[in-house]
């Protein structure tokens, strides 16, 4: 069966379609992949299967797409959080002028 590995790093993307036999896990995809040969800072990185994580024994099925998940470097939402409280509200409140 072909799944397809993804490893997405801050300037790009890639995919690795790998060729498996039937009852394969996740980490023999990585295996095959060699993402942790390739990517040594990501050899124990969460991963999932079609954006959903999962434990590395995980059996796949054909057409899967496994993911690799790296740590961000920020959280969006706290980032949003961090600029709201530094900018004033355009808005008006409902007992002001």
């Amino acid at each position: 069966m072909k799944v397809a590995v993804a490893v997405a790093l801050p300037e790009r993307q890639e995919v690795v379609e790998v060729e498996l036999p039937e009852g394969a896990t996740v980490a023999d995809a990585l295996r095959a992949a060699r993402v942790a040969e390739r990517y040594p800072a990501l050899a124990e990185a969460p991963v999932g299967v079609w954006a959903r994580a999962c434990a590395r024994d995980r059996e796949l099925r054909e057409g899967d797409r496994v993911e690799v998940y790296r740590d961000l470097r920020a959280d969006a939402k706290a980032q949003r959080r961090a600029r709201a409280r530094l900018k004033p509200s355009s808005t008006r409140s409902r007992n002001g002028p």
